[in-house]
Order: C-alpha cells, then sequence, then structure tokens
C-alpha cells in the first residue's frame, strides 16, 4: 500500500458461523529481523513465509539501501546476500520505514556501530512516535543523532567509527529497545549486555543464535541479562517464518464472538513470549485447541482450532502485558461480548503505538455502545449479551484498530464501519479475503 492513499471505508455487518481454514501471513516480527540478520550475514540467506505486508518491503528497500542484495524468489520466498557485520554501505537516499516502528527501530540499531550516515523517515503516524527510546542508548555506543523535537523522525544517525559495548537497562518492556541494542552490539567489540526486568518477545535472541553470534540469557535479581559477544561473522541461514500469533488474533476473535463458528489456524508461533492472548482467552473460557506442536525455523509451533465459546470478564495482570501488547484492541472486542468486566492492567505501551489505542479503542467502543474506563495504564470493558453497534469507527492510520473494530461488526446488532482501513495492508494484507472466505460479511 503507498504511504499516502485516499482513506479506504469498509463496513462489517453481522454474520453467520465463520467456517474453514484460516492460513494468516507469516510472523511480522520475525520477518523484520529475519530480512536484517540476513543482510548483516556473509552469504546467502533464504526465508520462507515472509510477511509480505508494507511494513516488511519497506524492511527489504532499507537492507537494499544499505548494500544487501535482497530479492523476491516466489511468494513468501526470499533470498538475501549479507555484506557482513559492519559492511552496511552509505544509503544514497532517505529511508522511508512508512509505518513500521519495528522496522524503523530496528534499522536504527543495525546500522549505529557502522561509520555511516543515514535519515530515517515515516508516514503520519510513524513520524508522532517516539524515538528517543531508541536514540539514547544508541548515542551510547559513539552513535551520533540528530531529530525533530522531542525526539521525532525523521532522524539522522551518524554511525559510531570506534564504537563501546554497552551494558543498558531497559526504561520499559519493549523488545523494539532490547533488539535495537543488540543489534548495535554486533559490530561494537567485547560484550555487549541488555537487562529487562520484564521479559519481551525473545525472536532477536533466538534468531542471533541461529545466524552464529554468542549469545546467552540468564535470570538474575535484576531481571532477564542478555549478553551478546560483539563482531561475531554471521552466518546465512535458512529461514522459516511462522505465521503470526498477533494476526490470527483477529480470526480466532471473530471466531469465538459469532455463534456457530469453528475455525483452524494451521502453523502459528507458540513462542511463550508472545502467547499472553491465548493464555487470557483460554481464563475466559475459550474453546482452543493446540495440535501437532513441533519447532520450525528456531521457532515453537501449532495448529489451532477454534470454536465460538461463552466468554466471561477476566483481569489481566501487568506482567502479562508485553507478551500481548499487540492484542489488547482486538481483546477490549472479545471483552465487550464476554459477560462480565475485563480489566486490562499494563497497557500504557499502547498509548505510543501507531495510535494511542487505548483512546482509540474506548471511543469507537463507546460509540457502539460499549461501556469503558480507561485510565493511562488501563482499560476497563463492561461485556454484554450483545454490542449494539451502529457506529463509524475512526481508527486514526492503526491496522490493528481497523481490523477490530471489523471484527467487532461481525457480532455487533448493527453494521460497524471504519473509516479507512487501507492500513491493514501493513500486516495482514489478506485480511479481507481470508475473512471473507471464512463467512465474513465485510464490504
Amino acid at each position: 500500500m503507498p504511504h499516502d492513499t485516499e482513506p479506504m471505508m469498509l463496513t462489517a455487518c453481522r454474520t453467520g458461523p465463520l467456517t474453514g481454514e484460516a492460513r494468516v501471513p507469516g510472523d511480522k516480527s520475525v520477518s523484520h529481523r529475519a530480512l536484517i540478520l540476513g543482510a548483516l550475514a556473509v552469504g546467502e540467506t533464504r526465508i520462507t513465509g515472509l510477511l509480505e505486508g508494507q511494513d516488511v518491503l519497506d524492511t527489504a528497500r532499507a537492507m537494499q539501501a544499505f548494500g544487501a542484495e535482497v530479492e523476491r524468489v516466489s511468494e513468501g520466498s526470499w533470498s538475501v546476500h549479507g555484506v557482513g557485520v559492519g559492511g552496511f554501505a552509505e544509503p544514497s537516499g532517505v529511508i522511508d520505514c512508512g509505518n513500521s516502528g519495528t522496522g524503523v527501530r530496528l534499522i536504527m540499531g543495525a546500522m549505529a556501530t557502522t561509520p555511516i550516515v543515514a535519515t530515517f523517515s515515516g508516514d503520519a503516524s510513524l513520524s508522532r512516535r517516539p524515538m528517543g527510546r531508541i536514540t539514547d542508548p544508541l548515542r551510547q555506543f559513539g552513535a551520533e543523532v540528530t531529530a525533530r523535537e522531542g525526539g521525532l523522525l525523521p532522524v539522522t544517525i551518524r554511525g559510531a567509527a570506534d564504537p563501546v559495548p554497552v551494558r543498558y537497562r531497559t526504561p520499559v518492556a519493549s523488545a523494539q529497545i532490547k533488539s535495537a541494542v543488540l543489534l548495535a552490539g554486533l559490530n561494537a567489540p567485547a560484550q555487549t549486555v541488555v537487562i529487562e526486568a520484564e521479559p519481551t518477545r525473545d525472536h532477536t535472541e533466538r534468531m542471533l543464535a541461529g545466524f552464529g553470534a554468542a549469545i546467552c540469557t540468564e535470570v538474575t535479581e535484576e531481571g532477564r541479562v542478555i549478553t551478546l559477544t560483539g563482531q561475531p561473522e554471521l552466518r546465512p541461514q535458512e529461514v522459516a517464518v511462522p505465521r503470526d500469533p498477533s494476526s490470527a488474533a483477529f480470526p480466532v476473535a471473530a471466531a469465538l464472538i459469532v455463534p456457530g463458528s469453528e475455525l483452524r489456524v494451521p502453523g502459528v508461533s507458540r513462542n511463550p513470549t508472545r502467547d499472553g492472548f491465548y493464555v487470557t482467552l483460554a481464563e475466559m473460557g475459550a474453546d482452543l485447541t493446540w495440535q501437532n506442536e513441533r519447532e520450525e525455523g528456531g521457532e515453537p509451533v501449532a495448529d489451532l482450532v477454534v470454536r465460538h465459546s461463552a466468554l466471561r470478564g477476566v483481569e489481566v495482570p501487568p506482567e502479562r502485558a508485553a507478551s500481548m501488547i499487540d492484542e489488547f484492541p482486538i481483546l477490549s472486542v472479545v471483552a465487550a461480548l464476554a459477560q462480565g468486566t475485563t480489566v486490562m492492567h499494563g497497557v500504557a505501551e499502547l498509548r505510543v503505538k501507531e495510535s494511542d489505542r487505548i483512546d482509540a479503542m474506548a471511543r469507537g467502543l463507546e460509540a457502539n455502545g460499549v461501556v469503558v474506563e480507561e485510565t493511562r495504564d488501563s482499560l476497563t470493558v463492561h461485556g454484554m449479551a450483545e454490542v449494539p453497534g451502529g457506529a463509524t469507527c475512526r481508527t486514526h492510520l492503526d491496522h490493528r484498530i481497523a481490523m477490530s473494530f471489523l471484527v467487532l461488526g461481525l457480532a455487533a446488532r448493527a453494521p460497524v464501519t471504519v473509516d479507512d482501513a487501507g492500513p491493514i495492508a501493513t500486516s495482514f494484507p489478506d485480511f479481507l479475503p481470508l475473512m471473507r472466505e471464512l463467512g465474513a460479511d465485510i464490504g
């Protein structure tokens, strides 16, 4: 999807049972990392199952701009000829990361310890998101950073000519901060250490180890201590990207709230740092069955069968937030159709995503007749037997907000419209045809 297009309004109407197989796209987090580490390896990395959404395509173009050869071989299959750690070339133009916070922050880390200059930009949504949380630790490596007031894009980074290793405690639970520091540490001497009080998704650690980096994780009184030995020669890999549990959340939620539904979602990542949404659904009484558990590309995966369920409200503890940070918008929709009250704690990070997701979901749910309460760090949804619906919801250029309200419309009494479904292409380009094939009335 181009970064500047006319808004695409869509409406979801109450529908009959959803049935069939939902083959959701490859994991977005793993796809970004596979391209970046492939570009930093020496030789050819082959990737299958790559998410071909706009966010990931922007990262692929960025790797080309830094000198790697990146080629699409066939649908979901890509080849990356890397330039080695410290081998990035200076790009000739601005690196446009579109809507992707993960892409821009990880790429900043990957180039910050190479003596080149790069300028990063993004769309209107990304340009409002904080970058200081990334550029502050990169300065500790010796990089020079220039940014707009408030640390916002566009950001120019002059990579460190003589980088020094860093020991860094993450100020908030964020896999993006952790990953940016680890990627910067690749081209620094000795050991770079990241300490996180709460565990966040560990795709970077898993993939660095798979590419041959010396990296270890210890659980101590300080928290999780991740130690990376710098300046390795990364070995090219065959990377099989598992299906994205965050994308799977939308058809799964739809099946749970639409009576008579039963879906199978094959090959979904079961990474324990990403399973908070599914743990919560189980607590709510969801009928979820995991089958054929296995490992693919260093990640645990399984096939999920989900059936319509009578759900009850629950309290989601703050320590679970990091493992389901992208799923809170769709969880709030599920909560609206559960019996009783659901309270989600520890969600302040949602306020600095593609949009202020707490505010966006609260306003949209209220417009559709749901009673909600919010604080800076919590969202409370009072479930009801039926949601009235009938509203047009603002998506704020946020793909997850758009998909969440379209799912709500499948079970609400009156149709639910979103003001712009275009951003869905950033993470789930086949969302509409997939949902329609399952029986959803979206148009």
